[in-house]
């Protein structure tokens, strides 16, 4: 559905965006992780065919965006981090004025702005006028716009940002709907943990390199490159820290608030034999689990924090 090679964008000497390869497939929700100014926003208005590339091709459901532009922007819905609204309109006034720029006439424009209200939990919204809602509010009718035409592709910057708790759990439930609806969908967020529970594929963007690219799973091993089992016994903890200190198993070990933390060494994966070990050495097991590796401490091992 998306396919980039090599997609450059150049700012006189800056390089914006360096040689980004991507493949999205009919139903992926990718995560476009980077800090600002690392190229987001600037790959997503290249495919979006805003923006023309110095180098490179992408390719949106097999069209060009250098010779089907027209094209690419029937299939596209491109929601920016932050849009302009009209004062002297409702909502659904809003959205009818949208689906007319589509040339969606007659009794259908009504009946296809309604749908997309329902969809995106605003129908009870659709006659305040659209400078009066919230930022969650606005954005969720934002969504319902890009909508409207029922494009397979979309490209949403930065969904979340400036959103309250609740409005970033409302918009997170909207993109897993999205996915569930075989959308292809382009991502970017600073909310790195929400992204996890809704993209199927995630990438890492680093002053303009695309610098990892896979799925979720894929990209948590990466950034794993030893496992951490968090440890408590009920009673000796320093001596049970040196037990496991002198384990085959075990790279390091460190004590911190009453909590045994050992690394093993790396490529290992095994360690059923541990708590065994623990217990005939006379330890009573208060806790035994492996270290949990989310998104965000991923991003933070796989990356640099480089900017432009």
């Amino acid at each position: 559905m998306i396919e980039t090679r090599q997609l450059t964008k150049r700012y006189g000497q800056l390089i914006a965006v360096n040689e980004i390869n991507l493949l999205l497939k009919e139903g992926d929700v990718f995560g476009f992780i980077g800090p600002n100014g690392s190229g987001k926003t600037t790959t997503m208005r290249m495919i979006a065919t805003l923006l023309q590339p110095d180098y490179g091709e992408a390719y949106v459901c097999g069209k060009s965006i250098y010779t089907d532009p027209q094209e690419i922007r029937r299939m596209v819905g491109y929601m920016p981090d932050f849009f302009g609204v009209y004062d002297d309109m409702t909502v659904i006034e809003y959205l009818e004025f949208f689906a007319s720029a589509y040339r969606i006439h007659g009794p259908a424009r009504r009946k296809i702005c309604e749908e997309k209200l329902e969809l995106v939990d605003m129908s009870f919204k659709r006659d305040a006028m659209v400078n009066q809602l919230s930022r969650g509010q606005t954005q969720r009718v934002g969504l319902a716009r890009v909508l409207l035409h029922e494009p397979q592709v979309l490209l949403l910057d930065e969904p979340a940002s400036g959103l309250d708790p609740r409005a970033r759990i409302e918009m997170r439930n909207l993109l897993r709907r999205l996915g569930e609806m075989k959308k292809t969908v382009i991502v970017s967020s600073h909310i790195l943990p929400e992204l996890a529970d809704v993209c199927t594929r995630v990438g890492m963007i680093e002053k303009g390199n695309l610098i990892i690219d896979g799925y979720v799973d894929e990209v948590m091993r990466k950034a794993r490159q030893q496992i951490m089992l968090e440890i408590r016994v009920k009673d000796r903890t320093e001596a049970a820290a040196q037990l496991l200190e002198q384990h085959p198993l075990v790279d390091s070990v460190d004590v911190v608030k009453g909590v045994i933390q050992a690394t093993l060494k790396p490529d290992v994966l095994d360690y059923s034999d541990l708590p065994q070990a623990i217990i005939e050495a006379g330890y009573q097991l208060a806790m035994f689990r492996e270290e949990e590796v989310n998104l965000e401490t991923a991003f933070l091992a796989l990356t640099k924090g480089l900017v432009q």
